[in-house]
């Protein structure tokens, strides 16, 4: 399991394991979103299996998968709500961490500068400045 923390409240991950939730809610996280669509992983790693060992371990869980090159404003508004609702730290993870990263970006313009949103996850070597006119563009409207 690689967490990779880009603010205190919020890490992204590459897919994570079923048995990783202990783990997770030992390092104070309280909710996990799965940015990840069934239909890229084994059903051991599905939603509902993994939602099964998530609550077992005692984290909240939220499924928003974002379909890599497909991802809706659905999906950064869901994303959104699932970072406003949570009552502590949370951990999205998805294949890599990028499309949990560019939810997080999107969800946050306005928030937080341009710069940052795209300089944090770059030091974890995602690649967000495609998404800077997105970004500008949600911050003003």
């Amino acid at each position: 399991m690689d967490i990779r923390p880009l603010t205190p409240d919020y890490a992204v991950a590459p897919q994570i394991d079923p048995q990783d939730f202990a783990a997770i809610k030992g390092a104070g996280y309280t909710r996990v979103i799965n940015n990840r669509p069934d239909a890229e992983i084994p059903a051991s790693h599905h939603a509902t299996a993994m939602q099964a060992a998530a609550e077992a371990a005692g984290l909240d869980y939220v499924a928003n998968p974002v379909i890599g090159g497909a991802l809706t404003m659905a999906n950064v508004t869901a994303q959104a709500e699932a970072m406003a609702t949570a009552t502590g730290p949370v951990l999205a993870y998805c294949a890599s961490g990028n499309r949990s990263s560019i939810c997080w970006a999107l969800a946050k313009a306005g928030d937080m500068p341009a710069e940052e949103l795209i300089g944090i996850p770059a030091r974890f070597g995602y690649n967000l400045e495609g998404l800077r006119p997105q970004i500008e563009a949600l911050a003003k409207g």
